[in-house]
């Protein structure tokens, strides 16, 4: 399973860098994960959009979904002497005008995903649990079923006890961390601290920082996060063009 970071800031793009995305690819399976600020011109860096087989989506928040109407018309409107195949986009259904939205006829179709059921798309198990945010939010455990390779995204989510056993022995969690030492407890989003204790206390091989704030010092966040974490989980910030092979 490969990871490449296409975009890793919270809320807003800021001085050139985007908002949440990201790549996950195993063999030949080519899925995009959420699609915020600058999806599209990143991820044609490494390689064409026309190749994608599925995105998914944690929630419906901008951040998350900024380029996928982009997305849709790079589909619909690139040169190509043969159809492009109907891209399906997995999202939940508690926001039914933005789930419909997904749908475009000939270019993208619309695929509920729920939290009672495992999702097999391509070569992952998906599993879902409902986050703490201030719209309906899902994280997202992966297991590549030919290695048992597990990948754990939060999306966006507040301190939950849960993401304990949800991110158990995960070889990579990634891990929304937008707030820095002091502001535990927040209805949206972890801090630092807390991010490195669920990634201690789940027993995670790789904690990666995102969902980043765009002011204060990033070297001081992750240092906070590896504290909690403890010296037996490796603790990186996200960033552009970040690869993570696992």
């Amino acid at each position: 399973m490969k990871i490449t970071v296409l975009g890793c800031l919270g809320a807003y793009p800021y001085k050139g860098e985007g908002t949440s995305s990201y790549l996950l690819e195993s063999d030949g399976f080519k899925l995009l994960l959420d699609a915020g600020s600058t999806t599209l011109v990143n991820l044609e860096e490494h390689l064409d959009p026309l190749t994608l087989d599925a995105v998914i989506l944690s929630h419906y928040h901008y951040d998350h979904i900024a380029d996928l109407g982009v997305l849709q018309y790079y589909r619909q409107l690139y040169p190509v002497m043969e159809p492009t195949p109907v891209l399906p986009i997995y999202g939940h259904t508690e926001d039914s005008i933005h789930f419909e939205a997904l749908n475009m006829p000939g270019v993208s179709k619309a695929v509920p995903y729920f939290e009672a059921e495992e999702l097999k798309l391509g070569p992952f198990l998906v599993t879902f649990m409902k986050t703490i945010h201030p719209v309906p939010c899902y994280a997202m455990r992966f297991v590549e079923e030919k290695t048992g390779k597990v990948f754990v995204f939060t999306g966006d989510s507040g301190y939950m006890a849960s993401f304990v056993d949800f991110a158990r022995e995960a070889d990579v969690f990634l891990a929304d961390t937008y707030l820095f030492e002091g502001n535990e407890n927040h209805h949206a989003h972890f801090t630092s601290k807390e991010s490195g204790e669920i990634a201690q206390a789940a027993n995670v091989k790789k904690l990666i920082l995102t969902h980043l704030p765009q002011h204060g010092s990033l070297k001081e966040l992750q240092q906070q996060a590896q504290k909690a974490a403890g010296n037996q989980v490796s603790v990186c910030l996200a960033e552009k063009n970040l690869v993570i092979e696992i």
